[in-house]
């Protein structure tokens, strides 16, 4: 299975947590999961993968791998996005979408249905 990984922006914590809420009222869940972290670390998204629900199917391993290259790759955009989190202060998180490909382009699909 193939995984992509993305920083998406900074949110305030409150309202990751509705988004959060409406997304597990949904009757499907997709393979695409909104991941938060309070620290623009890898660690701190690697910890964030883990608490994935294993219903999901993923192999971990390789999610985090994808994960790893992201930021290895993605130097640039990671500081961005640190220092939009540092800008924005203490009660806001930096969010990232990790799924795997055919769910996203699914998702996408949808969105433009």
């Amino acid at each position: 299975m193939a995984y992509t990984f993305e920083l998406l922006g900074v949110s305030p914590v409150l309202d990751f947590f509705n988004h959060q809420q409406q997304l597990s009222q949904r009757k499907h869940h997709s393979g695409v999961e909104y991941l938060s972290a309070y620290h623009c670390t890898l660690d701190a998204f690697i910890q964030s993968i883990e608490t994935v629900p294993p219903e999901r199917g993923w192999r971990l391993d390789q999610a985090i791998d994808t994960v790893v290259n992201f930021w290895l790759s993605n130097v640039e955009t990671v500081r961005h996005w640190k220092q939009r989190l540092e800008d924005a202060g203490g009660q806001n998180l930096v969010v990232a979408r990790l799924g795997d490909l055919r769910s996203l382009q699914a998702e996408f699909e949808q969105l433009f249905s």
